[in-house]
């Protein structure tokens, strides 16, 4: 298992342990996300529209507001809107205005949606046993909380519906 000072071939030790830290984490999610890229890109989406059905599919019938949307994504989209539309466009979703307040707009998975995540299920899940599975079960259980822990400061999550 090779060191990330080996790999990006650092001459100098790292300025501080949490700079080894942080890079190292970095290092791993490109590491981890490629695969997960290649495969949503194969059906046609990103990364985050993917997110964006999986999210909408938990919702259940009633769907959610943009954003509760936003809330709940693994990483930022800055204009969520604007990714609302291209999912929309090939009718994966639906907007509505909410029943109760005009001024929120609900967005609902369509059952296009619902049969894009049924086949890409399996092979995402075989592809997070090939990246982790070597891990065991108790040490994925401590890296989980250790990554749980580095994410425990102030949430800044800032992105909204309108791109601001």
């Amino acid at each position: 298992m090779a060191k990330l000072k080996d790999e990006i071939r650092k001459s100098q030790p790292f300025a501080v342990l949490e700079q080894e830290a942080s890079l190292n984490v970095i290092r791993t999610a490109d590491a981890l996300s490629r695969p997960f890229e290649e495969l949503a890109r194969e059906s046609g989406l990103s990364p985050t529209q993917y997110n964006v059905l999986r999210i909408l599919r938990g919702a259940g019938a009633e769907g959610l507001p943009c954003g509760q949307i936003v809330e709940r994504m693994i990483t930022r989209d800055p204009d969520m809107t604007r990714l609302l539309d291209r999912l929309e466009k090939r009718e994966l979703i639906a907007r509505s205005r909410d029943t109760v307040d005009r001024r929120v707009v609900r967005a609902t998975i369509t059952a296009g949606g619902l049969d894009l995540l049924s086949t890409m299920d399996g092979p995402i899940l075989e592809m997070h046993r090939r990246q982790l599975g070597h891990m065991g079960k108790d040490r994925l259980k401590q890296l989980i909380k250790l990554l749980e822990e580095a994410r425990g400061g102030p949430d800044d999550r800032t992105s909204t519906c309108e791109g601001r």
